[in-house]
């Protein structure tokens, strides 16, 4: 059966490097060394990324003017929400506010533990989305009230936007235990 977790479950933890916070929405374990994490953080100085070696990472904006991100000699702009961008841990990436505070999205997971896969879904109001995988997924609903659901392997979920447009983000898992 589907597990819904909500604000309640959702845990604030200080960001690596000491510069701000993150609330984690989801983890395993939930103590020790990271292998799955999905979190947002409000951004609200420039400044580097943490390490995370052996981690991949996809960021997402959520909120705000956006950021530029330099990461190996590269510079990218992150204006538009939910639009993903994938790296590694290992990358050192510096981040410069374009405006005020911002909010991000996260997944990170090990590679010793797998990989994951992200896809958007942009719902006007009162449509309706199905998420249906044969591997275990996370359902991250953003609206009024956020929630992330936990999927089973072969579970299916059917959830409709209310009255306003929401963004699900349907995060495949492959662990490399074949689970």
């Amino acid at each position: 059966m589907a597990t819904r977790l909500g604000s309640a479950d959702f845990i604030d933890m200080p960001w690596k490097n000491g510069g701000g916070t993150t609330r984690e929405l989801y983890r395993l374990p939930a103590e020790g060394d990271l292998e799955l994490r999905v979190s947002m953080a409000r951004v609200g100085q420039s400044g580097p990324f943490s390490f995370f070696p052996g981690i991949d990472r996809t960021l997402m904006l959520v909120d705000g003017d956006g950021f530029e991100l330099e990461m190996a000699g590269e510079r990218r702009r992150m204006t538009q929400p939910f639009v993903p961008l994938h790296f590694n841990g290992e990358t050192a990436v510096d981040c410069r506010l374009l405006g005020g505070t911002c909010l991000d999205f996260n997944v990170m997971i090990a590679r010793r533990w797998g990989r994951a896969e992200t896809e958007v879904h942009r719902l006007a109001p009162g449509q309706r989305y199905r998420s249906e995988h044969p591997r275990a997924r996370l359902l991250y609903r953003h609206a009024d009230v956020p929630e992330l659901w936990l999927l089973a392997p072969g579970e299916a979920l059917a959830l409709t936007a209310g009255e306003r447009a929401e963004v699900l983000v349907d995060i495949t898992l492959y662990p490399l235990d074949g689970a």
